[in-house]
């Protein structure tokens, strides 16, 4: 599959602000094409480039062939070929596939995945770790985030500078020590990174969470100690029940 075969528009920077993004954040940059998007180094605080893309074909479609009930599924390229589609639901899969190769073709490991339902965590836990707490993605080598929402509702972003870790907040952090039963010191922040609780964010009371928005791809910033910027915090959408089921790329 080439990509040559994938009729896609982008918006050009200048028409960044149509795509419903914080028009005063300076810390997302619009790119016009893959090369842009995979070889713009993340510097001057931005952690963000999105590449804005509509996408032609029928991905309604792909779900419903697919219908893979409850929970995350992952597809791979040989279920996508042998679904039976209509040349809508072909093209749509035709796009599912080049951009997996174009991720590919880079040293990537694209996964896309059905989602019916994620899960979530226990309610009264001090910090949620689930993907629907805003959350930074981190790494123990040099590598960054990429998504891509096809159907269903899409990935949220939030300023870094509307948001606070959770386990920098005094009650939070507090209930943390109480269920670590030590004092605060390296042990206890050895604790807080191996459950992943620092890697969560509390938005402020005026937080503007920002939508990624369907058939746009992301490259996010993460936590990894080559990384010069301030890592993306994002979450996965809270569904509704008259959601349809999400189609995400995600490397």
């Amino acid at each position: 599959m080439t990509t040559s075969a994938i009729r896609t528009s982008f918006a050009p920077p200048q028409f960044a602000a149509g795509l419903g993004l914080p028009p005063d954040y300076t810390r997302i940059r619009i790119v016009a094409s893959f090369d842009e998007l995979i070889n713009t180094p993340f510097r001057d605080g931005v952690n963000a480039l999105c590449w804005p893309r509509t996408l032609p074909g029928d991905f309604n479609e792909i779900a419903a062939r697919l219908n893979c009930g409850e929970g995350i599924t992952a597809i791979d390229d040989e279920q996508l070929a042998a679904l039976p589609l209509s040349p809508a639901g072909a093209i749509a899969r035709a796009t599912l596939l080049a951009d997996q190769q174009l991720l590919r073709s880079s040293a990537l490991a694209p996964l896309l995945n059905y989602i019916e339902s994620a899960p979530r965590d226990n309610a009264d836990a001090p910090v949620a770790t689930d993907v629907f707490s805003f959350h930074v993605d981190s790494a123990t080598i040099e590598a960054d985030t990429y998504l891509c929402t096809y159907l269903g509702p899409s990935s949220e972003g939030l300023r870094n500078d509307e948001a606070q870790r959770r386990v920098d907040i005094p009650e939070t952090r507090a209930a943390l020590l109480a269920l670590h039963g030590g004092p605060d010191d390296a042990d206890f922040r050895a604790y807080l990174t191996e459950h992943y609780y620092d890697l969560h964010y509390a938005p402020h009371p005026n937080a503007r969470p920002f939508t990624f928005g369907q058939g746009n791809l992301w490259r996010l910033a993460t936590a990894n100690p080559q990384c010069c910027v301030p890592p993306c915090i994002h979450r996965a959408p809270n569904p509704s029940q008259d959601d349809p089921p999400r189609l995400l790329l995600i490397s």
